[in-house]
């Protein structure tokens, strides 16, 4: 039929209906906005139901749409009339996953308009939806994303990979960019004429394998919050030896929100060893302000014993600051 063609441009998609007296129901042809072909139709019963729905595909079975639209139908004439609908935001799947209807009845010759001020992905597995035209640094917000898939990829493939990193319980593989661009000091290694510039190897015989694996997923952007709070220690034991910043602070906040009696001696201690003044205050701050001090008496002696005296100096003041008479 000659009048089921809609015309596109941008988000706007505009049907128009020459003759609907005859029947009571008309589909138009596919037409295609964002990923999905649509299709709009009519029906006439005591009301008028127009409806948008995807074309049943693969596209719009596997990322099936989330569209925020708009719906207005005017008759074409001198005595033009306008209704618009609310603006409708909801997933389409099915024709029968939306229709809107008009208490009014059109005949002869008239428009149906849809605007799309929206169209996002469905996750198949949940999750929030995902707008096809990002607004507001989403854009930004997706090409991360790419990147650190094929960061992801780059690690775990290990694609082009051009340095092996040796622990004392096996082997990792690694690009000396990715590691070059997170730590000054791996920058150096390969910038000299060191061994491991000649080699391309690193020997990290301080950390496990699992924990320099964490590390790698920290550098390569793909690390987990369950395996970053398993090898904070670790970690941060790697970003004071090779100057990563940014993890060094991260492991300082994360170390800073769990401190008990069970691990606060151990925390002042790395803190004191890597020079954290937050966690180190954190530290003091449970132990003589909070009066915690006497929860650890036991292991106090010990502590001591170890200690630095820089540190048990520092403790000692923190006590006087505390204990200082009225």
């Amino acid at each position: 039929m000659g009048d089921s063609k809609v015309e596109t441009i941008s988000r706007l998609a505009q049907w128009r209906i020459d003759n609907f007296s005859p029947c009571s129901y008309k589909k138009s042809d596919p037409f295609k906005v964002g990923l999905w072909n649509w299709h709009l139709s009519i029906e006439k019963n005591r009301y008028m139901y127009i409806r948008l729905f995807p074309e049943p595909s693969r596209v719009s079975k596997e990322q099936p749409p989330y569209a925020k639209f708009i719906l207005r139908i005017s008759n074409v004439g001198a005595n033009r009339r306008l209704y618009i609908s609310p603006v409708h935001d909801r997933p389409l799947r099915t024709c029968d996953d939306f229709y809107w209807p008009v208490d009014s009845s059109f005949h002869g010759r008239f428009i149906i308009d849809v605007e799309f001020l929206d169209l996002r992905i469905c996750p198949i597995n949940g999750g929030e939806t995902v707008s096809i035209w990002p607004m507001d640094g989403a854009i930004q917000s997706m090409s991360t994303q790419t990147t650190l898939r094929c960061l992801a990829r780059m690690l775990d493939e290990g694609l082009h990979a051009d340095v092996t990193i040796k622990t004392a319980e096996g082997t990792l593989r690694a690009h000396k960019a990715v590691l070059s661009a997170s730590s000054p000091v791996f920058e150096s290694m390969f910038h000299h004429n060191l061994k491991e510039k000649e080699s391309s190897t690193i020997h990290i015989d301080d950390m496990s394998l699992e924990s320099c694996r964490a590390l790698l997923n920290y550098l390569y952007g793909t690390i987990n919050q369950e395996d970053f709070w398993k090898h904070r220690l670790p970690l941060l034991g790697a970003a004071n030896k090779y100057d990563i910043v940014d993890l060094k602070d991260a492991c300082e906040e994360s170390l800073l929100e769990d401190i008990n009696s069970q691990n606060v001696l151990e925390r002042l201690q790395e803190a004191w060893l890597y020079q954290l003044t937050k966690l180190k205050k954190g530290c003091m701050t449970y132990l003589f302000d909070f009066g915690k001090i006497y929860d650890v008496r036991d292991e106090i002696n010990n502590f001591f014993r170890q200690a630095d005296r820089e540190l048990m100096l520092d403790m000692f003041q923190e006590v006087l600051t505390v204990w200082k008479p009225v």
